[in-house]
């Protein structure tokens, strides 16, 4: 049998495009675009079955909604019931302003998938993505519709709930993030959840004990150490060791004159230790870019102690880009493979885990996400 061929799965402000690989990952072909001119803000392959792809769209004549094909991008369907809060009595209901993350339930929940949106909701979809419903008490709850703050407070395209992490041991034991409103745990199936933010540090002059002031970029479960969470926060880089309830802050171990401000972070799949994050400028003003210029990710082997710069074959100096959240991921190959996407609209990839890079694309729209997949026959 044939190696499997992965594919990278990109999202941006214009439209998706999927990226071909071929088994030893040195050749790529372009395919796209889907959706042109549409936000993608999120494009994930069921890993479980290897063909339902699913796009969060936010398009010009359908609004806000979720795409799906089964076919590997060359048919679509709009779902049947997109993520859509329950109204209110009074009218005075949330709308869905886009869904802006996607997750696959766990290995053995054929069909489940999770979504978050902006502002912030959690929802649910049993069939493979095609009807969803408002998921856990969160959405509606006042004390969380009050941390979650103003539909105008937040990042700068919308507050966002974000970061769902199913663990893989109990399906009922999740973690989500908000931003802004902090992160937060459900060990009942989402029936309740409960803050998880003791130590994190918030913007000064805010009070660090109300979830409303926290602001997680982006947190990863351990695949194979759950009991092990990261977090890349709006104030540093933060790890958690269950069942420990206090974030410690790894990051300050980064160089100071590139701090430990940014929105990805990759966990390698098989070593809890390991882990990249990518950097961008924290300076007050907040430009979102690069650090000086000069791009690079950076790797910890040793939980976040110690971290080693790797820029060999990025661009060296004059290069003002930044990548978000979800635009960063790692394969599972024996030598692992790093992908990221940027603001410029540059895919870079690196076959030997952040040692080397190599541009795989380039002159796309704006990048929001790259997720990788392995599509099955």
């Amino acid at each position: 049998m044939s190696a499997p061929r992965p594919v990278l799965l990109i999202a941006t402000r214009k439209g998706a495009w999927l990226l071909h690989g071929d088994a030893e990952r040195q050749r790529w072909r372009l395919d796209g675009p889907h959706f042109l001119g549409h936000i993608i803000n999120h494009l994930v392959l069921d890993p479980r079955d290897g063909r339902t792809l699913l796009a969060a769209a936010s398009t010009g004549h359908l609004g806000p909604t979720l795409l799906r094909s089964t076919d590997l991008g060359a048919t679509w369907q709009e779902a049947a019931q997109p993520p859509a809060f329950a109204p209110a009595a009074d009218g005075s209901g949330r709308s869905v302003k886009h869904t802006f993350w996607l997750t696959p339930g766990t290995a053995d929940e054929a069909g489940v998938w999770y979504a978050g949106t902006s502002p912030q909701g959690l929802f649910r979809s049993e069939d493979g993505g095609d009807t969803w419903v408002p998921f856990s008490c969160l959405n509606d709850d006042a004390q969380y519709r009050e941390w979650m703050g103003s539909e105008q407070d937040g990042t700068p395209d919308g507050p966002k709930l974000h970061s769902i992490q199913i663990d893989p041991r109990d399906p009922s034991h999740l973690y989500i993030a908000m931003s802004s409103g902090g992160v937060h745990e459900s060990t009942d199936g989402g029936r309740s959840f409960a803050p998880l933010i003791d130590g994190l540090a918030v913007v000064d002059g805010f009070p660090r004990d109300q979830p409303t002031f926290h602001d997680p970029h982006c947190v990863r479960l351990c695949p194979t150490h759950p009991d092990r969470l990261y977090q890349q926060n709006h104030c540093g880089i933060y790890r958690l060791d269950r069942p420990a309830t206090t974030w410690q802050r790894i990051g300050e171990a980064m160089p100071t004159e590139v701090g430990d401000i940014g929105f990805p972070l990759v966990l390698h799949p098989r070593d809890p230790d390991t882990l990249w994050v990518f950097p961008m400028n924290g300076d007050d003003v907040w430009p979102r870019t690069s650090p000086q210029g000069r791009p690079a990710a950076y790797r910890s082997r040793d939980g976040g102690a110690s971290w080693q710069r790797l820029d060999h074959g990025l661009p060296a100096e004059q290069a003002w880009w930044t990548v978000k959240r979800q635009a960063m991921c790692a394969d599972a190959e024996t030598t692992l493979g790093l992908y990221l996407g940027t603001t410029s609209g540059e895919v870079w990839g690196s076959a030997d885990e952040g040692e080397h890079w190599a541009c795989l694309a380039r002159h796309l729209p704006e990048i929001y996400a790259v997720e990788i997949g392995y599509p099955q026959a």
